[in-house]
């Protein structure tokens, strides 16, 4: 193994038992690591990796660390890097996970668990906030992550708002220049949308672990935006169409989610395991990650070209405020089912509260809400 591959997999692995906080944190932390430390690339070649991310699906996070091992070490390094940054977090998620199942029906799990779920709304919440004041940039887009909201009450399907989104976007931005080129640009995004909701015809369903590793393929492979988008099609696929969770436990998943260093999207690891234990947890976490390293590979040697397109980033505004649209309005039905009390309300309050005002660390925050959940049920 070269030198080069070594040190990727230290890094990556290291950030993979330590990098708590989300996306945004993990991006500072390997801009920390990778720019400041070990001059592996400067400052404006980490900002082009960073923005090459956000032109494809798929967790920031995660990309990013592709991104730089296939800049340190070539094509192993691409692999190397985003499995050592990926495997910690499944390790631990599945463990969890395990203890979860085993340990659920105990009264404490429940009163930790009740505590716990208030935090997680707030700090959904937190993040649907700074999500909006980046996707919200003009009237256009504010009037189609309003009507997504809308129309995802009225049961339209996820997958059709996200492209439709961004198709609306993309054609109002570049108007007069699609009077001058033509429709023939419309080709590509609208085969990418039906393409994409040619997946969806999965509902209803028994479980199975094909089903389960080609939804989470599919979720994979078009979710834009914070990695708490997730939460919109997970409760459409698994609570709503399927079956196969609760509300409850989708928000459980979540909670894990953050309590664990490494990617967001792990939460894909825990509810394998719910579903189909160890084999399930495999496939689940295979099927959510395996489209970043193949979006990566293609787009790598592509984005000098593509990354200035009017085009594609009038799509992408689309998408990303659309994403906005479901997490919002997902993030209202899971508080509905979390918010149950004068208690659980002024958790969130005041976890959401210290988060705004401090940018205290998420982990305590969880911690200090499990804490409640036990004190409520002793006292009574």
């Amino acid at each position: 193994m070269s030198q080069n591959l070594l040190e990727v997999a230290r890094l990556f692995l290291k950030l993979g038992f330590t990098a708590f906080g989300g996306p945004a944190a993990h991006i500072a932390i390997m801009h920390d690591e990778v720019v400041k430390r070990r001059k592996w690339l400067n400052d404006q070649e980490f900002l082009d990796l960073l923005g090459a991310t956000n032109l494809i699906p798929g967790p920031n996070s995660t990309e990013m660390a592709i991104h730089l091992g296939y800049l340190r070490a070539g094509w192993r390094g691409l692999i190397v890097g985003g499995i050592c940054f990926i495997l910690p977090a499944m390790l631990l998620v599945t463990a969890l996970a395990w203890l979860y199942v085993e340990l659920r029906s105990l009264p404490q799990v429940e009163w930790l668990l009740y505590g716990i779920k208030p935090v997680v709304i707030a700090i959904i919440a937190q993040a649907l906030w700074n999500l909006g004041r980046k996707a919200v940039k003009n009237t256009i887009v504010a009037v189609v992550g309003l009507a997504v909201i809308v129309l995802y009450f009225f049961q339209i399907n996820e997958l059709f708002l996200l492209f439709a989104g961004g198709l609306f976007v993309m054609l109002a931005a570049n108007i007069q220049r699609l009077k001058t080129q033509g429709i023939g640009v419309l080709f590509l995004p609208g085969a990418a949308g039906f393409s994409a909701l040619a997946l969806t015809g999965l509902a209803a369903v028994p479980f199975s672990l094909p089903v389960l590793f080609l939804t989470f393929l599919k979720i994979g492979s078009i979710l834009y935006g914070s990695g708490y988008v997730l939460l919109a099609f997970l409760r459409a696929d698994l609570v709503v169409n399927f079956g196969w969770l609760t509300e409850a436990q989708l928000i459980d998943a979540v909670a894990i989610g953050q309590i664990t260093p490494g990617p967001v999207f792990t939460t894909a690891t825990f509810i394998g395991f719910v579903l189909g234990g160890f084999p399930g947890a495999l496939l689940a976490t295979l099927g959510i990650f395996l489209p970043s390293f193949i979006f990566v590979a293609i787009s790598n040697p592509l984005i000098p070209r593509i990354r200035n397109s009017p085009w594609v980033s009038g799509l992408l505004d689309g998408v990303n405020v659309a994403s906005f649209g479901l997490m919002a309005a997902v993030t209202w039905q899971l508080g509905q089912a979390s918010l149950v009390d004068p208690l659980t309300i002024l958790i969130a309050l005041a976890s959401l509260g210290l988060l705004v005002r401090f940018n205290i660390n998420t982990t305590w925050l969880i911690v200090g809400g499990a804490v409640m959940g036990l004190l409520k049920a002793f006292i009574g």
